[in-house]
């Protein structure tokens, strides 16, 4: 039970020191000082079953003080305040005072053991700003050259017979350093490299954020300024279908066609309107509740009367499970993208399937056109690229993703087996659900 609590501890520093730069400072310095005490009762331990004298009560005192301060940096790593430099500097200097009084009392400069005043150094290295770190490296070169000529010395330390094999103490802890040292470098300075790959990473995903926010950004004033200049010839447009209207009245043929404009022009009007209307709301404020199946009519509705030639058929899913959820502009605007694009490489028929459960919502729309090359799939999805020859602006696909980003959904687009490109789009339902 102890073992799985203190492992439960660990990892929720190891979490902490991810979250925060101070707190994975003083996680180093905590491992270390967990590293010192360990060698340090190993090596009380092999000299004492060697019968070799030592000053209990001095180094009781470090070790126990080395403890004390460990424990209390373990309950200062569970609070969520940042951990200033003086306060890891404090730390260190700590650690120095009490190896230098250990090392006092138990040979000084020839204590084999003496490697350790390079651990607190390695924490300041990675952790401190240069002053600081250039301060404790002078105070451990000082502390070191004391202990030449200030220690209380150690009797049988170096030579010693074990089961008929003469030992040389001091060249096993000189053994014993290096490979404690060796074990520690390479620890930090694979999560030094680690550290800097995954800052690289990092600002690599903000750099693609950044360029992506400026082309959407673009984008946004480019509709906004579409949308102010098309309103004055859409407006003429209708004022003359009125009047076509009126003098087609004894034509049904040809006024049924002007009706079919007609409705065009307005949806079109409506399209604009709602760009300047809905610009900037939030999810709550541009959409409401509603079933996830009517939504999903709703929206396949819409877009039929947009290309009424196009036959659209249409499997839904007769799940009993039917959330509630918000009906975002954006995402409707996506899912008739997806379709328009069908609908150009496959006019005569398309089929849509949906389906879902309580976690995600999944769509396929299948065209019976050509397919796409190795090439077009290379750069799908790119702003302003298209692969209709005579139309698109080669945005649809690029916004589609982009929607389909904010709410953790995914975009693939693939040939179909017998023909045609088949679009499945997986959506996550928990960021659409009204919460109940």
């Amino acid at each position: 039970m102890a073992t799985h609590s203190q492992s439960a501890q660990i990892n929720a520093l190891n979490r902490t020191a991810l979250e925060n730069p101070s707190h994975r400072n003083l996680y180093r310095l905590f491992f270390l000082r967990c590293v010192m005490i360990i060698a340090m009762l190993a090596a009380t331990a092999a000299l004492f079953y060697l019968h070799i004298p030592l000053p209990k009560l001095p180094i009781a005192f470090v070790v126990g003080a080395m403890l004390l301060l460990n424990l209390m940096t373990l309950l200062r790593l569970k609070k969520l305040s940042n951990i200033s430099d003086k306060e890891l500097l404090l730390q260190l200097l700590a650690d120095l005072a009490a190896l230098t009084v250990l090392f006092y009392f138990t040979g000084g400069y020839s204590n084999p053991l003496v490697w350790m005043y390079l651990l607190p150094l390695t924490v300041a290295a990675v952790a401190l700003k240069r002053e600081y770190a250039w301060l404790l490296t002078a105070i451990a070169v000082a502390c070191y050259s004391t202990l030449v000529f200030y220690y209380v010395p150690l009797s049988h330390l170096h030579m010693h017979d074990l089961a008929g094999q003469t030992l040389d103490i001091h060249l096993v802890g000189m053994w014993l350093g290096f490979v404690v040292s060796a074990g520690i470098i390479a620890f930090f300075i694979t999560r030094i490299g680690q550290s800097l790959r995954d800052y690289d990473r990092m600002l690599a995903s903000i750099r693609e954020k950044s360029l992506e926010s400026e082309r959407m950004l673009a984008l946004g004033t480019l509709a906004t300024s579409a949308a102010h200049e098309l309103g004055t010839p859409l407006a003429t447009m209708a004022v003359i279908s009125k009047e076509l209207a009126h003098d087609l009245a004894s034509q049904p043929e040809q006024l049924q066609q002007l009706d079919i404009m007609v409705r065009q022009i307005t949806r079109c009007k409506e399209i604009l309107s709602s760009i300047t209307r809905d610009a900037g709301k939030g999810r709550a404020d541009a959409g409401h509740g509603m079933a996830l199946s009517e939504y999903l009519q709703e929206a396949i509705q819409r877009w039929r009367d947009t290309r009424p030639v196009t036959e659209l058929v249409i499997t839904l899913n007769e799940n009993i499970y039917n959330p509630l959820i918000f009906t975002d502009k954006t995402l409707t605007q996506a899912l008739q993208n997806l379709l328009d694009n069908a609908a150009d490489a496959s006019p005569e028929r398309i089929l849509l399937d949906a389906e879902w459960d309580e976690t995600v919502l999944k769509i396929n729309i299948r065209d019976f056109g050509s397919g796409i090359t190795a090439e077009v799939a290379k750069h799908l999805g790119k702003p302003f690229f298209t692969s209709k020859s005579e139309k698109g602006m080669g945005l649809g696909v690029y916004l589609t993703h982009t929607t389909l980003a904010r709410y953790q959904g995914e975009l693939n687009l693939s040939n179909h087996a017998d023909g045609g490109v088949l679009t499945t789009v997986t959506l996550p339902l928990k960021k659409l659900k009204v919460s109940q």
